[in-house]
């Protein structure tokens, strides 16, 4: 992984210390701050359960503790919490809060990162949920979760919990209203498409967007189908193997304001047709065709950048929620008490976005590497500038 950004250190305690603290006055021992810091710690070391985490502080050192933050007690040595605490704490933390401090943090080494090394000039951001399947208990069904997380990398900036009473559509606003995305294209699949949230997202947050029209749409999705795209040629085409199965993708793109009546879409200003062509090993190949709409006009994105939008859209399920689920094992998670469980999918992500930046192309490698050797995740979160820590 790369080296650490000279401003790094420090700066993840920092945004965690804006994280209210749920627990009483009384009787109050160890810091919040260093609370967090310990979760983050062993869930970058790969801890998949909150007896994990505890594990992990009990293998740290006093030196490693001292780091974090962690107070003497009255005999003199520094004891690591114990897992009721834990527990506790992270059944009663404020979800948004929690979430919205490691959005902000991730966001902030994104922009250092992107700084450093350079991107393309349009960022894009995928809106997509993940059911926690693990979390349901007795009467209680499960938590589901909606997040937006960066192409490309895989970094989750934000993240909000969907009511049992509601669904993902009534949180996509909350979800994207404190970010910054002027100039941003976010994509995201035919449950959001909605008028009113396209003309918010292009006219009030100043974005871009990519919206995929299915049945949801019945007057713009037969719209779509009847544009004459048997005359318009194919203007990208891509393939590729991977996984046991080879794809191609064939775009075509058309200007609607060149046709009578338009779309009955918001902010459409060129409509996507995407023919997509999969062949498994044993299998007999599937062919589907999906259609989209874009406020990007031709000169703002080529058919190239369009395809890699949709295609990219579809790596967050690769590269944030199968990792999600293989390597910190959340499906399989069973907490379920208060806010535990978005607490804990909050930290996954954090440590997932963490070593990306860094330049970790295999998180379940670099978490085993750095399991038995607490002193490494300090450096990680640049609580310390060196990964070997004087008397540990």
């Amino acid at each position: 992984m790369g080296p650490l950004h000279p401003d790094d250190t420090g700066r993840l305690r920092t945004h965690l210390q804006r994280v209210p603290d749920p627990r009483s006055r009384c009787g109050r021992w160890y810091p919040l701050a260093g609370l967090l810091l310990i979760c983050a710690c062993a869930v970058v070391s790969g801890a998949r359960t909150v007896t994990e985490i505890t594990e992990w502080g009990q293998r740290a050192t006093t030196t490693v503790l001292e780091r974090l933050g962690i107070r003497r007690h009255l005999p003199g040595r520094r004891r690591a919490p114990c897992h009721a605490t834990l527990t506790r704490l992270l059944a009663a933390l404020d979800g948004d809060a929690l979430d919205a401090a490691i959005g902000a943090y991730l966001a902030e080494r994104g922009h250092t990162a992107v700084g450093a090394t350079g991107s393309a000039p349009r960022p894009a951001i995928a809106v997509d949920g993940k059911a926690l399947s693990g979390s349901a208990h007795r009467q209680q069904r499960h938590r589901h979760l909606l997040s937006a997380v960066t192409h490309g990398l895989a970094v989750t900036l934000a993240q909000r919990e969907v009511g049992a009473k509601t669904n993902e559509t009534a949180a996509f606003r909350p979800l994207l209203q404190p970010l910054d995305l002027a100039g941003t294209v976010v994509t995201f699949d035919a449950l959001h498409s909605v008028k009113d949230q396209v003309r918010w997202l292009v006219q009030e947050k100043e974005a871009h967007c990519i919206a995929v029209i299915k049945g949801n749409q019945p007057t713009a999705s037969a719209q779509l189908k009847a544009l004459p795209w048997e005359q318009i040629p194919v203007a990208h085409t891509v393939s590729g193997t991977g996984h046991g199965r080879r794809e191609s993708r064939a775009v075509k793109t058309m200007a609607i304001a060149a046709n009578l009546g338009g779309i009955a879409f918001p902010e459409a200003r060129l409509a996507l047709r995407i023919h997509r062509r999969r062949q498994e090993s044993g299998k007999r190949q599937t062919r589907e065709t999906v259609y989209a709409v874009t406020s990007l006009d031709t000169h703002q994105a080529s058919p190239a950048d369009l395809g890699g939008y949709v295609r990219g859209h579809w790596g967050i399920e690769n590269a944030s929620h199968h990792v999600r689920d293989v390597v910190f094992a959340e499906d399989a998670s069973t907490v379920h008490t208060g806010n535990a469980p978005r607490a804990m999918a909050a930290l996954r992500d954090l440590a997932i976005g963490r070593l990306r930046l860094l330049g970790a192309d295999n998180i379940a490698k670099t978490t085993r590497a750095i399991r038995d050797a607490p002193e490494h995740a300090l450096w990680i979160w640049g609580i310390t500038d060196s990964p070997h820590l004087p008397g540990t």
